[in-house]
């Protein structure tokens, strides 16, 4: 299992295409992939699941991986949010 938290710094958080670049970098890997917030765990695979989770500028974030390339997805999807989903 690998993870990280990071804080959103995008002007609306995970919502609409941030969260439709989200899930595409986290469909691309064979791990499991959950991202949690507020203690609530959420598919990272999922459109609707993202979206429902609600995060917004501000808030903190957990992503977790567990299989194959764990360590690879995790630093991918860190990375897109460390770029502002290139906004």
């Amino acid at each position: 299992m690998f993870k990280e938290e990071i804080i959103l710094t995008n002007e609306t958080g995970l919502h609409a295409r941030p969260a439709s670049l989200f899930v595409k970098k986290a469909s691309k890997f064979s791990s499991e992939i959950i991202v949690t917030k507020n203690g609530k765990e959420y598919n990272a695979k999922s459109i609707m699941g993202i979206l429902s989770m609600g995060a917004a500028k501000g808030d903190t974030i957990s992503i977790e991986a567990e299989g194959n390339d764990e360590e690879e997805a995790i630093k991918a999807l860190i990375n897109l949010v460390k770029n502002n989903f290139k906004e």
